[in-house]
């Protein structure tokens, strides 16, 4: 392998991957879809120069056919006339009417063989051109989507490393922390109340009441006795209120 091959090995090699580094499949695919749709115009601008030229030699050879027609039958006027003169030098023209004639034939069938070829040239790149823009479209929506699972990817993972799940667990463990230790609170102040004195104190408001409403009965003159039935534990508003009225009754009776 001689130098200069090794040296083009090189350059192609250093700038070929710096290119393949700097291209972006998605703008490149965009550009493609652009540039394809600008062919069209372009295309069809060739064809409108194809077809008019085409207009042109059928207007040119329809002219030529005309003037054939009116040469012809001078030559042949000046013959029935006797006027030779007359007719060999309409007989001349008509020969050069005629040649331009065949001429402008001759270009007016390439002219339309060239015109059709176009339109089928037409047909075949708007198929191909419908074809590669469907693929790059297509190529552009999948891109689209692997950026998204992409995005999604990378919002997992820092759930997962350090974002999100983590915080999530800590402040849910922190709060259930506190929570048992808010109710261990309530548990120790429970237990540190004397609930059996307070149960003591509950029963001896009631013997006392009991011992007030038997000195009631006493002083009203009412059997005490277990046959009396048992006895009625009166709330304290209704208490004194018989307290009042036991008092009223023994004013009258004094």
């Amino acid at each position: 392998m001689s130098v200069w091959s090794r040296f083009t090995r090189w350059i192609k090699s250093v700038f070929g991957g710096a290119i393949s580094a700097v291209e972006d499949p998605r703008l490149i695919l965009e550009q493609n879809i652009r540039e394809l749709n600008d062919q069209v115009p372009k295309m069809n601008e060739n064809i409108a120069t194809v077809k008019a030229n085409v207009m042109l030699l059928q207007k040119e050879a329809r002219k030529y056919e005309n003037e054939v027609k009116d040469i012809t039958a001078k030559v042949k006027a000046g013959i029935q006339a006797g006027r030779d003169d007359i007719a060999e030098r309409f007989a001349l023209q008509l020969e050069e009417k005629r040649d331009a004639l065949a001429r402008t034939k001759e270009q007016l069938q390439y002219a339309s063989a060239a015109y059709d070829k176009a339109i089928q040239i037409k047909k075949a790149f708007m198929r191909e051109k419908e074809r590669k823009i469907g693929e790059a479209k297509e190529a552009l929506r999948a891109h689209e989507r692997a950026k998204w699972q992409a995005k999604v990817a990378d919002t997992l993972e820092q759930f997962e490393v350090a974002g999100v799940d983590q915080t999530h667990d800590e402040m849910i463990t922190r709060i259930n922390e506190e929570t048992a230790k808010n109710e261990a609170r309530m548990e120790l102040a429970l237990d540190s109340i004397d609930t059996e004195t307070m149960d003591i104190e509950a029963d001896a408001q009631s013997i006392r009441a009991r011992e007030l409403v038997k000195q009631f009965k006493l002083e009203m003159g009412v059997d005490s006795g277990e046959s009396a039935g048992p006895e009625v534990e009166l709330p304290e508003g209704e208490l004194e209120q018989g307290e009042k009225t036991v008092g009223r009754q023994r004013t009258q009776t004094d």
